[in-house]
């Protein structure tokens, strides 16, 4: 009988897979914000002092260092949580986007389940933030396999890279390994009667949505869209022109994250019936992690409710 994998937090895959691919021979420096027992970061600066640069909580002039470094020709990664890194978005925009320099931002803790540090450490815009700056690839990995493979794939792909990993420990998905590939949706599930698309600890709730919707009679379709930009349009549309009917489910703003730039790509090329779950125009709260995600709606059953829905709308 095989034993499941032990939960994991995405967060956990950064350090290893550093040190993993720096020892590999990829010219790897990291740049921390105060934080990087919390990213798991610290452990390539124990391994590789030489090359971990500390700069306390100054994420501004973390990110401009890194874009030095990486003029220099080395792969910069910058790590701190997702939240703080958005202190740095001049820098970004200016130093990291517009010479397209190989900076790769690992922002650890996304979203709300951070859970008890609160609303002032959870952020629910990132992904919109991120994915407003010109050169960048924005990825969310599902699990903490997948984050290892998204890792590697930053480090082997020039340019620069917002990797959102997360803080609670969750199922491990991808049991057989990774099947990422950058800019390319995965098909978790096939179905026909309406396609469920997400990101990160998201994917698992899907998954479970999935069955619920199974149970009622409904197949639904998961795609893992772990590069959110840039967008798989053509996985996307594909799935819109066979199941006539898209939930996007994400930890996020549903105003301004995933579901819109699926709206915005389907508008023109196979519109068909849409519901988004996500966080509606507010903010977190202190709580262990899976009741947050509760509070503001992100469970199994709302994104089954939202695929019965869409499916109601369909055409014929």
């Amino acid at each position: 009988m095989t034993t499941a994998p032990a939960p994991a937090a995405t967060r956990e895959a950064t350090g290893p897979t550093l040190i993993r691919l720096h020892e590999e021979g990829h010219d790897i420096v990291v740049a921390d914000a105060d934080l990087g027992k919390s990213t798991s970061a610290r452990l390539f600066g124990d391994r590789f002092p030489e090359r971990f640069f500390s700069f306390g909580v100054a994420e501004q002039n973390m990110i401009s260092a890194a874009a030095g470094m990486a003029a220099m020709g080395r792969i910069a990664v910058a790590t701190t949580f997702a939240v703080f890194a958005e202190h740095a978005y001049d820098q970004l925009r200016m130093s990291v986007s517009q010479p397209n320099l190989s900076v790769k931002m690992i922002a650890s803790h996304g979203g709300v389940s951070v859970g008890e540090d609160g609303a002032s450490a959870q952020s629910v815009e990132d992904i919109a933030v991120m994915s407003s700056l010109v050169n960048f690839n924005v990825v969310v990995p599902a699990d903490v396999v997948e984050a290892e493979a998204v890792i590697e794939a930053a480090i082997r792909t020039p340019g620069p890279f917002y990797i959102r990993t997360d803080r609670p420990k969750h199922a491990v998905l991808y049991t057989d390994g990774a099947r990422f590939e950058l800019g390319r949706a995965d098909v978790l599930r096939e179905g026909g009667d309406v396609t469920l698309v997400s990101y990160g600890l998201m994917v698992e709730r899907t998954l479970e949505a999935a069955a619920l919707l199974a149970a009622g009679g409904l197949e639904a379709r998961v795609l893992n869209m772990a590069t959110i930009r840039p967008l798989d349009v053509e996985a996307l549309t594909r799935a819109a022109a066979e199941t006539g009917a898209i939930v996007v489910a994400e930890e996020h703003l549903m105003h301004s994250g995933l579901g819109a730039m699926c709206a915005q790509a389907l508008a023109t090329r196979a519109p068909v019936p849409m519901e988004f779950v996500g966080i509606d125009d507010r903010y977190g709260e202190s709580g262990v992690w899976h009741e947050v995600l509760e509070i503001v709606g992100l469970t199994p059953q709302a994104i089954a409710a939202a695929a019965q829905r869409a499916v109601g709308r369909k055409s014929g």
